[in-house]
């Protein structure tokens, strides 16, 4: 496995544990392909992780995300080179990076863990301004699909808001 700050590890080893709580399988597994980020593929519903070319374990979080935010009758089936060809893919994807604040915010990790520089077309820091900032993207849709809920609608029904999720999974 490729060496890593103790921080990044535990935060790695917090992710997979929340993952596997949640009901997300994560097998550990030589990749052969190439892969949208590398070392990790989406395969029949769950992840796979090839800890020799995982470069950047945040990224384990947004492609959790891309399971997490579809409907459950997709989930089982759904492997990585579906996800650019969903009908619902540029709200999917919103929502994923939204998701995935969520479960920084959760579990107690920086933002900047899933949002590098080395991914997002460069601007992972923006991104990780943005959400720190409460200048929040996908979350919207995130309530529309009965994951979270917005400020304004969570402080009138009493309820917790995001970054807090109702359900981690699309129910």
């Amino acid at each position: 496995m490729t060496q890593y700050s103790v921080e990044v590890q535990n935060n790695f080893n917090k992710v997979i544990s929340f993952l596997l709580h949640i009901g997300i399988t994560v097998q550990y597994n030589k990749i052969e392909k190439d892969c949208f980020l590398p070392g990790i593929s989406i395969c029949n519903g769950g992840l796979i992780i090839d800890t020799e070319k995982l470069k950047y374990p945040g990224d384990i979080l947004h492609e959790a995300g891309h399971l997490a935010v579809v409907e459950p009758r997709d989930r089982a089936a759904l492997n990585e080179d579906d996800i650019a060809l969903r009908p619902q893919r540029e709200a999917e994807e919103m929502m994923t990076i939204a998701w995935s604040y969520a479960v920084c915010v959760h579990l107690g990790i920086p933002a900047r863990f899933v949002f590098h520089n080395n991914g997002y077309k460069g601007g992972g820091d923006s991104l990780a301004d943005n959400f720190e900032n409460k200048q929040y993207f996908g979350v919207p849709m995130l309530q529309w699909v009965g994951m979270a809920l917005e400020e304004k609608n969570g402080i009138q029904q009493g309820k917790p808001y995001y970054p807090a999720m109702i359900h981690w999974l699309r129910q």
